[in-house]
């Protein structure tokens, strides 16, 4: 099994990258400096006063070729003013590349994504070193005795840091900001780790996007640093709980900047008292869940092909929109409106509807739906809006608070990002005589020969009951609505799901249909037919073929569309929560 890949092992890289030993750097031929081994690296080079050998350059123009841009050996621009910089000394003091001295000339190091998985004691060579920038590697583990002394500034963004233990058993005394955004930090025991016990200069705190759950308890230990001016906590589960921000801001009367959002004078009385009201923090979060109008539904009657007459189903369509949310959560119907529907249960859905284009943002024909569904990355509920018939413009009127109290996985569920779909309902009803249905007992002959009067009313009008079948329902388009922005510092999410041109598949035709239409054709000539649909087509207005050839125009096609929109309550900002909401979905339009 191979050694895990440690940082000194990617620096010994990452100067063979730099070519210190090619051309113009190095010890080579080339370099007149070389000659001068007891230059100090900080003097200033003598090539000017002093006479240039045959076959050599002067340091001069060797760093004209690195600060050069059109120059084959100048960097690329993305490179660190670091590199650029050690390039320059090894030209004007080639010597420094002997032995460990080039390590003292480091005082800021970053080893951005290069696969490291070990901070090593080979970082102690770094006497200097003075920011370590580590990003975006596989670090789990950072062992406080291998960090210089003289650290300031430790970055380890986007790694797998899950326990500070280590990090805090000699962690560097002049350390002032401190990095661990997007690791794995959770649980309150990592809490007891961010004092002034350990970090005593500390100025500057980036925590965002862990798994911290414990408001209360963190905010009792970053209380103990009194240098600390700029803290960074979204994206973990305990900043979805309305009185997050608020709590902070009193508790905190030192900090400067929240979330990358300064705190101004104005904020800090507004929220003044809340840190002496610890009852007010609950470990929840709410959130509401509007939808508006929907738009672009095809008019079922247009391609529907039953003649007049017919005995065929009658059919009703009715269409609703569904949503996913979070799993574990709480429903507070406060708001909603009268009648709606909610389908939920402990599994990942409850609506029998197709999923087969979920994730995927593509529209569907009316269709059956599919016996199975794939499993979610996510644990999550499906809610839907109230079933409406057709009509050009449906407003949902859907309103929705939702109450989570599993912050964890509310923060995953808002990662995931919610799949938000059309689905349309039709019901088959065919006709049935009661006749027909009459009861065949002793008991139900005796009450049909009693029932002389009904008989004859029947006769005068006779009336059908209709059987409806199972409904069946069909997604007509899925899409994904992202969420993310919810983590950070937004609070609310509008947008317009734009399902794309939604063009149904006209029903196959029915046998017995088939068979009164040959019936049909024996006893009337074609023409006549033909002027019996034409005179149908006129009187019911529809936009056939025919018609719009004759027009010379087309219908210009209109994608499905539904306005959706997740708020996140924040507090004190509840009480006046539906005019906000008003105002951002006239925002979308």
């Amino acid at each position: 099994m191979a050694a895990p890949r440690s940082v000194s092992a990617a620096f010994q890289e990452y100067l063979h990258h730099l070519g210190l030993r090619d051309f113009p750097c190095g010890l080579g031929s080339w370099n007149e400096s070389r000659l001068n081994g007891r230059r100090s690296p900080q003097a200033q080079p003598l090539g000017l006063e002093e006479a240039v050998l045959p076959g050599k350059e002067t340091p001069e123009v060797l760093v004209g070729l690195l600060r050069d841009q059109h120059s084959p050996w100048a960097l690329p621009s993305d490179c660190s003013p670091q590199a650029q910089l050690l390039r320059e000394v090894v030209v004007l003091a080639p010597e420094i590349l002997h032995g460990s001295r080039v390590f003292q000339l480091v005082k800021s190091l970053r080893m951005l994504d290069k696969g490291v998985e070990e901070v090593d004691e080979g970082l102690l060579r770094f006497q200097q070193l003075e920011e370590l920038v580590l990003s975006a590697n596989h670090i789990s583990r950072v062992t406080s005795a291998h960090l210089p002394r003289t650290l300031k500034v430790l970055e380890l963004c986007c790694n797998a840091v899950a326990d500070l233990q280590d990090l805090c058993a000699q962690p560097p005394p002049e350390l002032q900001h401190l990095g661990l955004s997007y690791n794995r930090l959770c649980g309150p025991s990592q809490e007891k780790h961010l004092t002034v016990d350990f970090w005593p200069n500390l100025v500057s705190l980036d925590l965002s996007f862990n798994s911290l759950t414990d408001l209360l308890g963190l905010v009792s230990q970053l209380s103990t640093l009194q240098n600390l001016r700029t803290l960074v906590l979204q994206g973990n589960p305990l900043a979805l709980i309305p009185t997050y921000r608020g709590f902070l801001v009193d508790s905190l009367p030192k900090l400067s900047i929240l979330d990358d959002i300064y705190i101004w004078p104005e904020e800090r009385q507004h929220f003044h008292g809340l840190a002496r009201q610890p009852e007010l923090i609950r470990s929840e979060a709410r959130v509401v869940v509007s939808i508006g109008e929907m738009k672009g539904l095809p008019n079922p009657e247009d391609f529907q092909q039953l003649e007049v007459g017919s005995e065929g189903p009658m059919i009703t369509y009715s269409y609703f929109v569904t949503y996913e949310f979070a799993e574990g959560e709480e429903l507070e119907d406060k708001g909603s409106p009268e009648g709606t529907e909610i389908h939920q249960s402990p599994t990942v859905a409850t609506l029998d509807v197709d999923s087969s284009a979920q994730d995927t943002g593509e529209t569907k024909s009316h269709q059956e739906p599919e016996a199975t569904e794939e499993p979610k990355p996510h644990s999550a509920r499906v809610f839907s809006t109230l079933g409406q018939p057709w009509a050009d413009t449906i407003d949902c009127s859907y309103r929705k608070e939702h109450i989570a109290k599993d912050l964890v996985g509310l923060k995953s569920y808002l990662e995931a990002g919610t799949i938000v779909s059309v689905v349309e309902e039709k019901v088959l009803s065919w006709p049935v005589d009661p006749e027909e249905n009459a009861v065949t007992n002793k008991e139900g002959q005796e009450l049909k020969k009693n029932s002389a009067k009904d008989k004859q009313k029947k006769k005068k009008k006779k009336s059908y009951e209709f059987r409806s079948d199972p409904p069946i329902r069909s997604t007509l388009g899925t899409t994904k609505v992202t969420l993310e922005t919810l983590l950070a510092t937004k609070d609310l999410v509008a947008t317009v799901c734009d399902f794309g041109i939604l063009i149904p598949e006209k029903p196959p035709v029915l046998e017995e249909k088939e068979v009164k239409k040959g019936k049909d054709k024996s006893k009337k000539p074609k023409a006549e037919k033909g002027d019996q649909t034409s005179q149908k087509t006129k009187g019911k207005g529809k936009n056939t073929d025919t018609a719009e050839v004759e027009e010379g125009q087309e219908l210009q096609p209109v994608p499905l569309t539904v306005r959706f929109q997740m708020q996140l309550l924040r507090w004190p900002l509840a009480a006046s929560t539906q005019s906000q909401e008003n105002v951002a979905m006239g925002k979308t339009q």
